[in-house]
C-alpha cells in the first residue's frame, strides 16, 4: 500500500500567509490533492474577494471542496465535516496524500479533532423563545441541564448559549454528550505557517490592492445584479460586506478598501487564536525566514517514511 494511504496532512495559517503557494508546491512534489478548509472558498462566483486559486493553480492538482455552494446557501460545520471525511478517504484509496489547506479554525479542529457535531436543526420558534430571556438566566438553565458544556461556553457569548439549550432541549441529551471527539482514524500532521505580524499585514495590503486591481467591486456588482442579496451570510465576507456598504453610498471608495485593509489584519489576529503556537501537535515554520520551503520538504519526508 502507497505510504501516504494513512497519512493526512493539514496546513494551516492566517490569511495571506502563504498557504496557497506552499500546498501546491507540497501536492505536486508528494502525489498529494488538496481539500479547502476554508469556509469563503466553498461559495461560486466569489473568487476574487476570497483570493481563491485561480483554474491555472487548481489545474496543476486536484483540489476539493470549492465551488460547492451558492451564494445563498449556508454549509453548516457537520455538512462541512462529513464532506471532508468523505474526500480524504477517496484521497487515500487512490493512493494519493490528502492535503487539507485552510485558515478557518473552526473547520479544521472539527476534521482533525472529530467533533461530534449534533444534527440538530435551527428550531427558530424555540430560538425567538429563548432570546427573550435574560443572558444570566440562560446562563443558569444551561447549568442547570448540562454543566459541562456551560463550564466550557461564555456566557456573555448568549447565541452559543441558546445554541447549546436548543440543542438539548430538542435531542433530548446534553450538547456535551452529543459533541464527544472522536478523532479521524490517520497519521495527522498539522504544519502551521507564520509570518511576523507587520510582515503579514504588508501582505495583506497588498492583496487587498491587487483584488481592487484584479475586478473585486465588479465582482461584487456582477454578484448583486445576479440578486444576491446584502443580508447574505456569504455577502458579510470580508471585502464584499465592505465595498456593499460602499455601493449603498454609505462610505467612499476609499474609505471601503482602507476598511477591509483593518479588519483583514483583525480577521488575521483572530486566525491565530484558533491554533497556539505552544500547541504540541503543530510544528511552526516562518516564511519569511531563510531555507524554510526546503526545512519543509525535508520534515515532510521524514514524516511521510515514517
Amino acid at each position: 500500500m502507497n505510504k501516504a494511504a494513512d497519512k493526512l496532512l493539514v496546513i494551516l495559517g492566517p490569511t495571506a500567509v502563504g498557504k496557497t503557494a506552499l500546498s501546491l508546491q507540497i501536492a505536486d512534489q508528494f502525489h498529494g490533492e488538496i481539500i479547502s478548509a476554508d469556509s469563503r472558498l466553498f461559495y461560486r462566483g466569489m473568487d476574487i474577494g476570497t483570493a481563491k486559486p485561480s483554474l491555472a493553480e487548481q489545474s496543476l492538482v486536484p483540489h476539493h471542496l470549492i465551488d460547492i455552494c451558492d451564494p445563498d446557501e449556508t454549509l453548516t460545520l457537520g455538512a462541512y465535516q462529513r464532506l471532508a471525511y468523505q474526500t480524504i478517504a477517496t484521497v487515500v484509496q487512490n493512493g494519493r496524500l490528502p492535503i487539507l489547506v485552510g485558515g478557518t479554525g473552526q473547520y479544521v479542529k472539527a476534521v482533525v479533532e472529530g467533533w461530534g457535531i449534533p444534527e440538530v436543526p435551527p428550531h427558530h420558534d424555540l430560538r425567538h423563545i429563548l432570546a427573550t430571556l435574560d443572558g444570566s438566566e440562560l446562563a443558569r438553565w444551561l447549568q442547570h441541564l448540562d454543566p459541562d458544556a456551560a463550564a466550557r461556553i461564555d456566557p456573555r457569548n448568549v447565541r452559543r448559549v441558546i445554541r447549546a439549550l436548543e440543542v438539548t432541549l430538542v435531542s433530548g441529551h446534553p450538547i456535551s454528550h452529543l459533541q464527544r471527539k472522536t478523532p479521524p482514524p490517520y497519521d495527522i500532521f498539522m504544519l502551521g505557517l507564520i509570518r511576523e505580524r507587520e510582515v503579514l499585514y504588508q501582505r495583506i495590503d497588498q492583496r487587498v490592492d491587487q483584488m481592487m486591481a484584479d475586478g473585486l467591486l465588479a465582482e461584487l456588482e456582477s454578484l448583486r445584479q445576479a440578486g444576491c442579496r446584502r443580508s447574505w451570510p456569504a455577502m458579510s465576507g470580508l471585502g464584499y460586506r465592505q465595498l456593499w456598504a460602499y455601493l449603498e453610498g454609505e462610505m467612499t471608495l476609499a474609505e471601503a478598501v482602507e476598511r477591509i485593509k483593518f479588519e483583514t489584519h483583525r480577521f488575521a489576529r483572530q486566525q491565530n487564536t484558533w491554533f497556539r503556537q505552544d500547541d504540541p501537535r503543530i510544528t511552526w515554520f516562518d516564511l519569511g525566514a531563510a531555507g524554510i520551503k526546503t526545512a519543509v520538504i525535508d520534515q515532510l519526508q521524514n514524516w511521510l517514511h515514517a
